[in-house]
């Protein structure tokens, strides 16, 4: 999947699905530092992706939380 597909595919996520997928990539990076601690990583750029993802992932949610914060400070 290209950046941009995966830039897309987070953005239209919720709040509650954006968690779920942040503990999915931080397990994923977590075996990934075991396997490469252990000498059995393949493909060391598969850590960068994950860091990247895990970083969009935070991104996202903390952009919603400010706008969600944003909303409701308007109305007020």
């Amino acid at each position: 999947m290209k950046k941009t597909e995966t830039k897309k595919a987070l953005a239209g996520k919720t709040p509650a699905e954006l968690q779920t997928e942040l503990e999915a990539l931080l397990k994923e990076q977590f075996g990934l530092r075991m396997q490469a601690a252990t000498q059995q990583l393949q493909d060391n750029t598969k850590l960068k992706t994950v860091r990247r993802g895990i970083a969009r992932a935070r991104t996202l949610m903390h952009q919603k939380a400010q706008a969600a914060a944003g909303n409701k400070g308007g109305q007020a």
